[in-house]
């Protein structure tokens, strides 16, 4: 048997676990939610954009057909509403579980300037504060994130492009805790930053590269699962210990565990490009790639091979 990780989060693959329709293809997913009963939602960029399966893999409905353009981010709320952020048509949409719209933010296919700072251009992904409020991380054409009422109500923005102390290099991801606290993955800064919940720095997580994906589990001073991406510049692809990988971290920063190999590739234990994570009730992970964006960054000789993986399980052992 095939393990991964360490101490307390040691996981096995669960290899084929997702029972696609005959025909049907995620081609690469932008981000995975799981509902209280263990369903996954699996928000991907192929014809069918939303995929739900449930624990065991078997597929239950899809949704979203002609909404979404290009998945990319997908926070499931403690009222088990769906916040999808699609960073291809510059908008946040809250919607149920089965798919119905209850709230929009941003101005579906319209971007705001580039670097402009106001909500949206190419945003990433969402999250939410235990008293309701929203926040959304503003992403490729911006470097911001935009906190939200819980009625959609815009109360203020931070950030700017740099390098410096809140400042951002691809806000690709956000969090928050049960304390309110807001955690962004700095993408090509190579850091997480920590907010309280109004835009002050508090302090910043390093020994990552390229963090793409986080997700927290409810409760006080929760772990982090942290996806990076990993390296694909001609000058470090073939690097070895740079991911593309899974790290998790308890609510300092401290590395607790890590998944995947010392290089990309298609094995048990290796990694393509982990772009979106969640984790269920029995601490089993899953997570979403996008193999086909990557596959020509990271082994621009090889063609894409068939039936490219773009989601692991990987079941709790320990």
């Amino acid at each position: 048997m095939v393990t991964l990780g360490s101490g307390e989060y040691v996981y096995e693959p669960v290899e084929n676990w997702a029972k696609l329709p005959s025909g049907w293809s995620f081609k690469e997913i932008g981000g995975v939610g799981v509902d209280s009963r263990d369903n996954v939602y699996v928000f991907n960029r192929g014809e069918h954009p939303m995929i739900v399966f449930d624990r065991e893999g078997n597929f239950l409905r899809s949704w979203g057909e002609g909404v979404f353009p290009r998945a990319h981010g997908v926070f499931v709320a403690p009222d088990e509403t769906l916040w999808l952020t699609d960073d291809a048509d510059h908008s946040v949409r809250q919607c149920t579980l089965e798919g119905r719209v209850l709230l929009t933010l941003g101005t579906p296919g319209k971007p705001a300037p580039y670097m402009s700072g106001e909500p949206f251009h190419r945003c990433t992904h969402t999250a939410m504060a235990p008293n309701g409020d929203v926040y959304v991380s503003d992403g490729y054409g911006n470097s911001r994130v935009h906190k939200y009422a819980p009625d959609g109500r815009l109360l203020m923005s931070w950030g700017g492009p740099g390098t410096d102390q809140g400042e951002f290099n691809i806000a690709h991801n956000i969090t928050c805790d049960a304390d309110g606290w807001v955690y962004v993955a700095d993408r090509e800064n190579h850091r997480v930053q920590v907010f309280d919940g109004n835009g002050k720095y508090e302090t910043q997580w390093n020994n990552l590269h390229r963090p793409c994906g986080l997700f927290m589990p409810p409760g006080k001073c929760p772990v982090c699962y942290i996806g990076e991406l990993g390296p694909t510049q001609p000058v470090n692809r073939d690097m070895p210990n740079l991911g593309p990988r899974v790290s998790i971290v308890d609510h300092t920063g401290k590395r607790l565990a890590r998944l995947g190999g010392l290089h990309a590739g298609l094995g048990p234990d290796q990694f393509m490009a982990p772009h979106g994570l969640s984790v269920d009730s029995h601490g089993d992970i899953y997570v979403g790639e996008v193999s086909w964006t990557n596959w020509p960054q990271t082994f621009p000789d090889q063609p894409r091979p068939a039936g490219l993986r773009s989601l692991q399980k990987f079941r709790k052992v320990s």
